[in-house]
């Protein structure tokens, strides 16, 4: 049964990934906007892992920069990304948190799932 499931989890990521992969030849450019939000949360991240490696940092600056940290995320995950180039951005981009276990909050998954509720 354990063995199922396990492969059941590996070839859904399997197949998820392969959906996101770019065909060849192409270079989609996301738009400015998801790219800022992208480069908000690396700099928020950052910020947040030297919060938690200064030493005489204080609790209260871990915690704004968390904080910080999971807003930017949040940005990303609600993102409404309309055009290809953008799905792709932000599907590479979730994937590359995901594997870090990042995405662990249920309003990562709410936020995600709400912003693909949009409308014409």
């Amino acid at each position: 049964m354990l063995f199922h499931s396990s492969s059941a989890v590996a070839a859904s990521t399997v197949a998820a990934t392969a959906l996101v992969t770019e065909p060849p030849g192409q270079d989609p450019e996301p738009s400015k906007k998801l790219q800022t939000l992208i480069e908000v949360h690396k700099t928020a991240y950052a910020s947040f892992g030297e919060a938690l490696h200064e030493t005489g940092g204080s609790s209260r600056d871990r915690v704004r920069a968390s904080q910080k940290e999971e807003r930017a995320r949040l940005a990303i995950c609600g993102y409404l990304a309309v055009e290809e180039a953008d799905r792709l951005a932000k599907a590479h981009y979730l994937f590359e948190i995901e594997a870090r276990g990042e995405l662990d909050l249920a309003e990562h998954m709410q936020a995600v799932l709400r912003s693909t509720m949009w409308k014409r």
